[in-house]
C-alpha cells in the first residue's frame, strides 16, 4: 500500500453479498479497513493490471470503505473469483515489493509450519548422549541434546533451525549490527516473507530491519536461550525470518571466561543450511570491510531461480519419476512398531569417525567406484531392511537431500534460499547379494536423482502413476484452501505409491563444507577474528528423524542425528545412532568381492531393533460447533476454519463480539455433504449466515458460500480478511462483520 499513514500490522476486511446478478454483471466487494482513497486506488490498479479478463471499476466512500467491481469476462459469464485474485485483494504487496510462487518443498513446509501441532506428551528425561566406543559424543547440556520446543499454527512458525557459534576475537557490536543489515540490504531472501490467505506466495519487501539481540549471561543461562529462542517461532506472515541473539561473554575476561556466543535462528521454510552459510559468508565480508558489504543486491537471486524454475521442461522428470516411486511394501522406518513414547520436541545426537577412520570408509568406498556418502546411505539402507524383519529381497526407500544448486543457471550455486529437496532413493536390499552390488545400486540412484534435483515429493505425487478414480461423491472442502499442492499436485500419496520422503519416512543429509575464502580469513585474522565453524542446535527435523553427515576442520566424519522424540524416544535413538556407526566403522573390514550385505548385518545379530511410536492419524474435528448460542432469532456468524488461520483470531473475535448473534465455527475435515446441511440447520428459518474467515479461512468462506445451497437471501454476506497476527486480524473480522449485520432492536 502506498499511504505512509496505513498502520503497521493492519489487515484489510472485504465482505462479499452473493445476491442474484445478471450473466456478465459484476460481483461486488466491499473493502474495510485502513485504505485511504490513494491506497485503494493502488489496489484497484494493480488488480487491473494483474488480473486484465476482469473489469475493475472502484468507488470511494469515505477512509476506510471503499466499494470495488469486478466484472468477469463477457464469454464467462458470471465467475467466483480465482484464487489468485483473491489473494491480491485481500493481500497486496508491500511497496516496491515482489510476489513469487511459492513451489515444490518449500510449499510442503509451509504447510508444515500451519498445520497446528497435536498436543505434545508429557516430556521425558533426554539422555541425548552416544556411547558408542572410540568415538566422541557430544550429550544433552541444552544446546546439543533433546530439548523440547513449542509447536504453533496459524503462521507463528514454531517450527525453527539454530546454528551457533563461539566468536573469537574482538567483537564490535555496532559493527556486528551494521555488517547484517547490509546483508539484508544486499540479499532479498533476508527481506522475504509468506503470504498464503488464498495460495502460498513469498513476498520481498523492499526494506527489512536485521533482528538482533544482545543478552547477558548474567540474566540467562545457554540453555535457558535455546529453549525460549525456539519457543519464539516466526511470524511467517513478516519479513525477517532469521535473527540472532549475541550472549555476552562472562564478566571478568579471564582465561576461564566463555567467549561470547552467536545464535542464528532460522525458518527452514525460507531457508537451507548451505544458504545459511552463504549468507553467513557475506556477513563476514562485510565485517572485514567495517560493517558495509560493497556491492548491490545479489543476482541471480530467488526471483532469478523462479523464473528458471518455471521454464524447465518436465517431460523427461516425468517419465523418470512413473517409474521410481517407492512402491507401496518398501521399507521407511528403521525402528519396529511400538507404543507412545511419552516424550516431545527435537532430540539431537553427535557422534564423530576419526580421520583415520573416516579416510578408511572413503578408501573403501572409492575403491569400488563411490562415494562416502553412498557408503553412508548403503548403511541406513540396511538398518531399514533389517528393521523390517522380513527374509529375502525388499525394497527400502528413504529421502536424500539435495542441494538444488547444481543446476543449468549461472551463479546458482550462490544463491542462498530454499533451494535444496529432499527426493526419495529407493534401492532393493537382498541379503544374500554382495555388498558391492548395494553400494552401486545405492550410487547409481543418486547420479540418477541429481538429474532432476528441482523435483519435490509434491510434484512426484502428481507424477506417479495411480488407477483410475472410483466413482463417488465429489469432495468437500477437506483441503486446505490457499494450501493447494499446485497445479497436477494432490493433496495425499497416490494409490499404489509408497511414503514419499517427507510423509513419514527417514532424511539422510550429507553436507559438503563451506569454507569462508582464504583471502576473506586472513582479512578476518588480520582483525585478530577467528571465524568459528556453526553449530547446529537441535531444531525441526522434518519427520521422525535426519541423519546429517559433514566432515570436521580435522577431517572426520561428524554424524548427527535429529529426531522427533514423540516418535524416537531417546533411548532408541541412542541405539539406532551406535548400530549406524558400528557399520560404517566395519565396513572397511568386508574387502572380499563376494562379502554379502547379510554377513555385514550380522554383527547386529545380537543388538535390539529400535522402536518407533506408531504413527496416531488426528481425531477428526466436528462438522459444526457451537461457540455462543446467542439470541434464538438473531442471525447466525460462522467462521470457517482452515491450516493457516492467525490462531488466537478467532477466539479474540468471539470473546469481543458483543451482538446477539449465534456463533458457530465449521470444520473442512467432515465427510461430503455434511457441511451444507450442518450450515443449514445451524441458520434456522429467517436467521440470516454470515459466513466468514480470517486468511485462508476467508477464501474458504468464499468456496462455501458458492457451492452451499440455500434460499435466496439466506447467506447475507461473506467476510474475507488478509493475515496478521491474531489481535489485528480479530478486529479486521470485527470490523466486515459490523458493516453487514442489520442491527437488532
Amino acid at each position: 500500500m502506498s499511504s505512509q499513514d496505513v498502520p503497521q500490522g493492519a489487515v484489510l476486511a472485504v465482505v462479499h453479498e452473493p445476491v442474484a446478478l445478471a450473466p456478465g454483471g459484476p460481483l461486488v466487494l466491499e473493502l474495510r479497513g485502513p485504505l485511504g482513497p490513494a491506497d485503494a486506488e493502488t489496489v484497484a490498479a494493480r488488480l487491473a493490471q494483474r488480473h486484465r479478463a476482469f473489469g475493475v471499476a472502484l468507488d470511494s466512500h469515505r477512509p476506510g470503505h471503499h466499494t470495488l467491481r469486478l466484472t468477469p469476462p463477457a464469454a464467462g459469464g458470471l465467475a467466483a473469483l480465482p484464487a489468485d485474485l483473491l489473494a491480491d485483494l485481500l493481500a497486496p504487496p508491500p511497496p516496491g515489493g515482489e510476489i513469487l510462487p511459492v513451489t515444490g518443498h518449500q510449499q510442503t513446509l509451509l504447510r508444515a509450519a500451519l498445520t497446528p501441532a497435536p498436543a505434545p506428551a508429557p516430556a521425558g528425561t533426554s539422555t541425548g548422549d552416544s556411547s558408542d566406543n572410540g568415538g566422541s559424543s557430544e550429550g544433552s547440556d541444552g544446546s546439543e541434546g533433546s530439548d523440547g520446543g513449542e509447536g504453533s499454527d496459524g503462521g507463528d512458525g514454531g517450527g525453527v533451525e539454530q546454528l551457533y557459534w563461539d566468536w573469537s576475537g574482538p567483537l564490535d557490536v555496532a559493527r556486528f549490527a551494521a555488517a547484517w543489515q547490509s546483508v539484508v540490504d544486499r540479499e532479498c531472501v533476508l527481506r522475504a516473507c509468506f503470504d498464503w490467505v488464498a495460495a502460498p506466495r513469498l513476498v520481498l519487501h523492499a526494506r527489512a530491519e536485521a533482528d538482533i539481540a544482545v543478552c547477558s549471561p548474567a540474566a540467562v543461562t545457554w540453555p535457558q536461550l535455546l529453549r525460549r529462542d525456539r519457543a519464539r517461532g516466526f511470524a511467517l506472515h513478516r519479513p525477517g525470518l532469521l535473527r540472532l541473539t549475541l550472549l555476552a561473554a562472562e564478566p571478568g575476561g579471564g582465561a576461564g571466561a566463555a567467549p561470547p556466543r552467536v545464535l542464528l535462528t532460522y525458518h527452514p521454510a525460507l531457508l537451507d543450511e548451505r544458504g545459511v552459510h552463504l549468507l553467513l559468508r557475506e556477513f563476514y565480508r562485510a565485517y572485514a570491510a567495517g560493517g558495509v558489504l560493497p556491492g548491490g543486491e545479489r543476482r541471480p537471486d530467488l526471483r532469478d531461480h523462479a523464473r528458471w524454475l518455471a521454464g524447465q521442461d518436465t517431460t523427461a522428470a516425468r517419465q523418470f519419476w512413473a517409474r521410481a516411486v517407492p512402491p507401496p511394501r518398501a521399507a521407511t522406518r528403521p525402528g519396529r512398531p511400538g507404543g507412545a513414547t511419552g516424550q516431545s520436541g527435537p532430540g539431537l545426537l553427535h557422534t564423530r569417525l576419526r580421520a583415520p577412520e573416516t579416510f578408511r570408509l572413503r578408501s573403501w568406498a572409492a575403491l569400488r567406484g563411490a562415494a562416502e556418502s553412498s557408503a553412508l546411505h548403503l548403511v541406513w539402507a540396511l538398518l531399514l531392511y533389517r528393521a523390517a524383519g522380513v527374509g529375502g529381497p525388499l525394497p527400502v526407500s528413504f529421502g536424500v537431500q539435495l542441494s538444488g544448486r547444481d543446476i543449468a543457471l549461472p551463479g546458482a550455486a550462490g544463491i542462498p534460499g530454499l533451494l535444496d529437496s529432499p527426493l526419495p532413493m529407493t534401492v532393493t536390499v537382498d541379503p544374500a547379494a554382495p555388498l558391492a552390488g548395494l553400494l552401486h545400486q545405492v550410487r547409481d540412484t543418486l547420479l540418477d536423482l541429481a538429474a532432476y534435483p528441482w523435483a519435490s515429493t509434491e510434484t512426484i505425487r502428481a507424477w506417479a502413476p495411480r488407477p483410475p478414480a472410483a466413482p463417488g461423491p465429489a469432495p468437500g472442502p477437506a483441503a486446505a484452501p490457499g494450501l493447494a499442492a499446485g497445479p497436477g499436485a494432490v493433496a495425499g500419496p497416490a494409490a499404489g505409491v509408497g511414503p514419499l520422503c517427507g510423509a513419514g519416512s527417514t532424511l539422510v543429509r550429507f553436507d559438503g563444507p563451506l569454507v569462508l575464502p582464504k583471502v576473506l580469513r586472513s582479512e578476518l585474522a588480520a582483525q585478530g577474528v577467528h571465524a568459528d565453524t556453526p553449530r547446529s542446535a537441535a531444531g525441526a527435523t522434518g519427520g521422525p528423524l535426519t541423519l546429517a553427515a559433514r566432515h570436521d576442520t580435522a577431517g572426520g566424519l561428524v554424524l548427527g542425528l535429529f529426531h522427533d522424540r514423540a516418535q524416537l524416544a531417546d533411548e532408541d535413538a541412542a541405539a539406532l545412532h551406535s548400530q549406524c556407526v558400528r557399520l560404517l566403522r566395519a565396513l572397511p573390514e568386508f574387502r572380499q568381492a563376494q562379502a554379502s550385505a547379510g554377513q555385514l548385518l550380522d554383527l547386529l545379530a545380537r543388538a535390539a531393533i529400535p522402536r518407533m511410536a506408531r504413527p496416531v492419524p488426528p481425531a477428526p474435528h466436528p462438522a459444526l460447533t457451537v461457540l455462543r448460542p446467542g439470541h434464538p432469532h438473531a442471525d447466525v456468524i460462522c467462521l470457517v476454519t482452515a491450516p493457516g488461520v492467525p490462531a488466537g483470531s478467532y477466539d479474540l473475535f468471539v470473546r469481543g463480539h458483543r451482538g446477539p448473534e449465534k456463533i458457530v465455527a465449521v470444520h473442512g475435515d467432515g465427510a461430503p455433504g455434511v457441511l451444507p446441511a450442518a450450515l443449514h440447520q445451524a441458520s434456522g428459518p429467517g436467521r440470516r449466515l454470515v459466513l466468514c474467515g480470517c486468511g485462508p479461512g476467508g477464501r474458504a468462506a468464499y468456496e462455501l458460500a458458492q457451492r452451499t445451497p440455500h434460499a435466496p437471501g439466506t447467506v447475507a454476506a461473506v467476510v474475507m480478511t488478509g493475515i496478521g497476527d491474531a489481535a489485528a486480524s480479530a478486529s479486521a473480522l470485527a470490523r466486515g462483520v459490523r458493516s453487514v449485520l442489520t442491527p437488532h432492536p
